[in-house]
């Protein structure tokens, strides 16, 4: 699959060029399937080769990562707040209270959450939900995904750029993060689990 996701954007990019580049991009965010640290690094490296333009890679690329954020930001607004409590009411261990809370500490630090969000994998794309469902100010959500997507986008062009054809070394080492991160993100939901059950248990009592 991964040789084949690297054939698809390669034909991409020989098609539309720096273009190919943003749309793959747009893609990631809304089908993980297609990793960023393989479309960034690989644009970067055809750049090194005189493929493609280095900054056109970088602006069509923050482009498609806005244009994607954009997208799931209205699938959250779909969603909502108030769908969003309906379901938690007829769910096993949460409550409503608990969608008010979140909302609550999204308020208060949604920016940075976007922001820094955008730099971890696994979190960067699906960050935008919440932020649709908290209804967050669609400026602020566009220039704090903008900023987190440009210090992302430069960082892996650049580094495909400097690093040639050791392009694919960038997807190693990030997937080697990205599995750390998902185990910390499962142990956290295995915390919060365990956290809403005790909850449960200690109403019935």
């Amino acid at each position: 699959m991964f040789d084949s996701i690297i054939n698809w954007i390669i034909h991409l990019m020989e098609i539309l060029g720096a273009p190919g580049v943003g749309v793959a991009v747009f893609l990631e965010n809304v089908f993980p399937p297609i990793p960023s640290e393989v479309v960034l690094p690989l644009a970067g490296f055809t750049a090194s080769q005189g493929n493609m333009n280095l900054i056109a890679a970088f602006l069509w690329a923050t482009a498609g990562s806005v244009v994607g954020a954009y997208l799931l930001y209205w699938l959250g607004a779909v969603i909502g707040a108030n769908r969003l409590r309906r379901i938690a009411d007829w769910m096993w261990l949460v409550e409503v209270e608990d969608v008010d809370k979140s909302l609550h500490w999204f308020d208060k630090y949604g920016k940075l959450s976007i922001l820094f969000g955008r730099l971890i994998p696994g979190v960067r794309s699906l960050i935008s939900i919440p932020a649709g469902i908290d209804r967050m100010n669609v400026l602020s959500f566009g220039l704090f995904t903008l900023l987190g997507s440009a210090v992302w986008n430069a960082l892996l062009i650049y580094l495909g750029f400097i690093l040639g054809e050791n392009w694919s070394q960038v997807a190693d080492v990030i997937g080697q993060f990205s599995t750390v991160i998902k185990i910390v993100i499962a142990a956290l939901i295995i915390w919060v689990i365990i956290k809403l059950i005790r909850r449960q248990k200690k109403r019935q009592k």
